[in-house]
C-alpha cells in the first residue's frame, strides 16, 4: 500500500508538472522599454508575443497604453503587439514644446525602428487616429493597414473659428474640470458608471500644457493636414466606430476608395474597452482583410 501511494504522488507530481509547463508556455512575456523620438524625448511602451503583422496600438487624447490591455491580452496570443505611451502621456518623457500629430506620429516611426518591424498595423484611438496616419506617412514601405478607433469619422469636416475659440475658452479657463465634464458626454446613458469614472480620473489628471496643447493641435490638424494626410497614406484605412457619433462612409470613400468603416451599436467613444469582445472579433477581421 506504501509503494502504491508513492507512485500516486509521483504521478501526480510529473502531472503538475507538465501542466505547469503548458501554462507557462501559454504566458507572453511583457518586455517594456523605450525608445528616443525624433526630438529626443523618451517614449515608453511594451511588447509581447510573436508572429506577423506587428499590432501597434496608439491611445488617444489624454490617455496611455493601459487603455489597450483587453486587445492585448487577446491578440498577443497570435501576432506581436505593442503599445506605446505618446510623449506627455503615460510613463513618456514631458520634455516636448509643440505638441503636435506630427511629432507624435515620430513617436510611432521611433518604436518601430528599434523593434526594427517590417509588417506592421497601426491601430489608433481617438486622437491615435491622426497619430497613425502620421506616422503611416513617415513609413509608407512598412504599414500595410490603418484602423481607426472611434476617429477618421469625416475627412472633410469643417470647424470655424468661432467654434474653436468657444470651445477652448472654458479648457483655459479651468481644464481640469472641463476635460471631467468632456469625457463624461463621450458615454451613452447604459455605460458602467464605475468606468466612467475611472476615465474621467484618469483623464482630467493630465497635464494641463500636454492637454490643451495636443487639443489645440489636433484641431489645427483637422483644419489644414487631414485631408492632404488621408490621401497620401496608400494603404488601407478601415475605422472601428461606433454609433455615437455619425461616420461619414460615402462622402470618406470619394478621398480614400479603400476606406471602410465598422460600427459598434451600444457604446460610446472607448468602444475597445466597453465592449472588449465585439471590438476584437471586429479588430480580427480586419486584419485579416488586409491580407484579401
Amino acid at each position: 500500500m506504501k509503494y502504491l501511494f508513492k507512485a500516486l504522488l509521483l504521478s501526480m507530481s510529473v502531472l503538475l508538472l507538465i501542466v505547469g509547463c503548458a501554462k507557462q508556455d501559454n504566458k507572453h512575456t511583457t518586455t517594456v522599454d523605450s525608445a528616443l523620438s525624433a526630438d529626443g524625448v523618451s517614449i515608453h511602451y511594451q511588447v509581447q508575443g510573436k508572429g506577423k503583422p506587428a499590432l501597434i496600438f496608439i491611445h488617444g487624447w489624454c490617455c496611455d497604453r493601459s487603455y489597450w490591455d483587453e486587445q492585448l491580452s487577446h491578440f498577443t496570443q497570435q501576432y506581436k503587439v505593442v503599445a506605446i505611451d505618446l510623449a506627455g502621456h503615460g510613463d513618456s518623457g514631458l520634455e516636448r514644446k509643440a505638441w503636435t500629430m506630427e511629432a507624435y506620429g515620430e513617436d510611432v516611426v521611433a518604436v518601430v525602428n528599434k523593434l526594427k518591424l517590417q509588417e506592421v498595423i497601426l491601430v489608433g484611438h481617438s486622437m491615435g487616429g491622426y497619430v497613425i496616419l502620421e506616422a503611416a506617412r513617415r513609413l509608407p514601405e512598412r504599414i500595410i493597414g490603418l484602423v481607426g478607433v472611434d476617429t477618421l469619422n469625416d475627412f472633410t469636416q469643417q470647424i470655424s473659428q468661432e467654434e474653436i475659440d468657444a470651445f477652448f475658452t472654458p479648457f483655459r479657463s479651468n481644464f481640469v474640470e472641463m476635460t471631467r465634464h468632456f469625457v463624461r458626454t463621450m458615454f451613452t446613458e447604459n455605460a458602467d458608471p464605475a468606468l466612467i469614472e475611472k476615465i474621467v480620473e484618469d483623464m482630467s489628471a493630465a497635464p494641463p500644457e500636454v492637454g490643451l496643447g495636443s487639443f489645440e493641435e489636433m484641431i489645427d490638424y483637422m483644419k489644414h493636414t487631414y485631408l492632404e494626410a488621408v490621401q497620401e497614406v496608400k494603404v488601407p484605412i478601415t475605422c472601428i466606430n461606433s454609433d455615437k457619433y455619425p461616420t461619414n462612409r460615402e462622402g470618406n470613400k470619394r478621398y480614400v476608395p479603400s476606406y471602410k468603416a465598422k460600427i459598434m451599436t451600444g457604446v460610446g467613444h472607448f468602444n475597445m474597452i466597453e465592449d472588449p469582445d465585439t471590438f476584437n472579433r471586429l479588430l480580427e477581421e480586419t486584419v485579416q482583410e488586409f491580407y484579401e
